[in-house]
């Protein structure tokens, strides 16, 4: 970690899904402290109501290692990480969950399972992922997309990224979401595919999404900095100023989003969209602070 700033969860994220009803959250194989942990923060700030998935005797012997006393709490017994997967997806098709949390299963097994058509989950969209991030000292959060989801995203997938945090960001309180679409320069190139696809994604934005601002190409400093923008006579009201970054690539997106968290001790609250519940792709490397982020943020996607 090259920064020493300790992480901070975002107050005011936490403050916004503490005015919502605790989200119901199916917890995927819930059969490790950490899994365990981070559903016991969420609950203790009134943020979800678990439903722990997972082998049922496993889950109560690792919930007493953190004396965390189950009563009140549903397990869902499953067999092993596909069969809680499929459990969960039965709690979201029923109704019983309105949010789903990766707990300890292989991120494969996990998303293939509830992106399958078969599933039922699927709201007649992509899936994409969101990153909500924020420095310490600071309640300015700044939307990433796509960072973890969508590999090699075409112009259609980086479109329906676009929309989908749009939508997030005016459930967070941002009245007209700023979007900038990112490349390493402000004018199409035709040698650079992702500028002449940002100046198509701001194209049909501007006829799709009028309750956002878009803009691109942008490069980086454009879009974080109004000197640099000032500086390039970039006047559109996106530049210096953006809300949500919509990057070209999973590399470009997941570079950007480590380095905020290992040189400013960003705090990386993620949550994957267009499925028929928000799902949270918690890691055993995140920081507390950040799933318990992630799990406010489920609960503000989840809201209606």
């Amino acid at each position: 970690m090259l920064s020493r700033k300790p992480f901070e969860a975002p107050a005011a994220l936490l403050r916004r899904a503490a005015e919502l009803p605790p989200l119901a959250m199916a917890v995927v194989n819930a059969v490790s402290e950490t899994a365990l942990q981070s559903a016991r923060m969420a609950v203790e700030r009134n943020l979800i109501t678990p439903l722990l998935v997972g082998e049922t005797a496993r889950m109560r012997s690792l919930a007493g290692k953190i004396n965390w006393p189950l009563d009140n709490i549903q397990l869902v017994h499953a067999g092993g990480e596909a069969d809680a997967v499929r459990k969960t997806v039965d709690l979201v098709r029923g109704g019983a969950a309105r949010g789903i949390m990766k707990g300890h299963v292989h991120t494969d097994v996990f998303m293939a399972g509830l992106v399958r058509k078969e599933s039922g989950l699927r709201g007649g969209g992509w899936f994409t992922h969101v990153f909500h991030l924020t420095v310490p000292g600071s309640e300015r959060a700044l939307l990433l997309t796509d960072a973890a989801v969508n590999i090699a995203p075409d112009v259609n997938a980086r479109f329906a990224a676009m929309q989908n945090a749009v939508a997030l960001a005016l459930k967070l309180g941002v009245a007209r979401p700023k979007v900038a679409v990112l490349s390493a320069t402000e004018e199409v190139n035709p040698r650079m595919p992702s500028s002449a696809e940002a100046a198509q994604l701001a194209e049909l934005a501007a006829q799709k999404i009028p309750q956002a601002q878009v803009c691109g190409p942008l490069a980086f400093d454009s879009i974080v900095s109004p000197d640099a923008a000032r500086i390039k006579n970039i006047t559109h009201p996106v530049a210096g100023r953006a809300d949500i970054i919509v990057v070209p690539s999973i590399e470009t997106g997941n570079a950007l989003y480590k380095m905020m968290v290992y040189f400013m001790s960003a705090c990386a609250a993620g949550v994957v969209l267009g499925a028929k519940a928000p799902i949270v792709l918690t890691s055993r490397a995140d920081p507390p602070e950040a799933r318990l982020a992630s799990a406010a943020l489920a609960a503000v996607a989840a809201a209606d």
